[in-house]
């Protein structure tokens, strides 16, 4: 099911991008334009659970072990945790100064699951050090 959910995606956004060159100010362009958002958005989403999904027969297979060690937290996390903060907010004050505050928001709006976990790399980090 994985490997059909990632032909599928590839080729969803595939018909995506081809039918944006076809995107006019005409009624053909419009439906161009909805079948590029919804065969983008149906490809992606394709794309994803074919890339992230647990494998269903294996999974139930799998024997107990004991648990891994807990690996010290290096310092690329909190590296990583306080750049993609720092870039969130970079891209957040250029969304405020270019397209106004409302545009902000929306651009915090769809930043927040990075935001999400940056914040959570830094804390981990910083729980974890002695």
């Amino acid at each position: 099911m994985r490997r059909f959910a990632l032909v599928a995606g590839v080729a969803l956004v595939v018909v995506a991008f081809a039918a944006a060159t076809r995107v006019a100010d005409t009624r053909e362009g419009l439906i161009a334009e909805v079948v590029t958002l919804l065969a983008g958005a149906a490809g992606v989403g394709a794309l994803i659970y074919g890339l992230a999904a647990r494998q269903g027969a294996q999974a139930s297979r799998r024997v107990a072990r004991a648990p891994r060690p807990i690996r010290p937290r290096t310092a690329s996390d909190l590296l990583f945790g306080a750049g993609g903060v720092a870039l969130s907010a970079i891209l957040v004050i250029g969304l405020a100064i270019t397209g106004g505050p409302l545009s902000a928001v929306f651009g915090l709006a769809l930043l927040l699951p990075m935001i999400a976990g940056c914040v959570y790399l830094c804390v981990r980090f910083l729980r974890a050090s002695p």
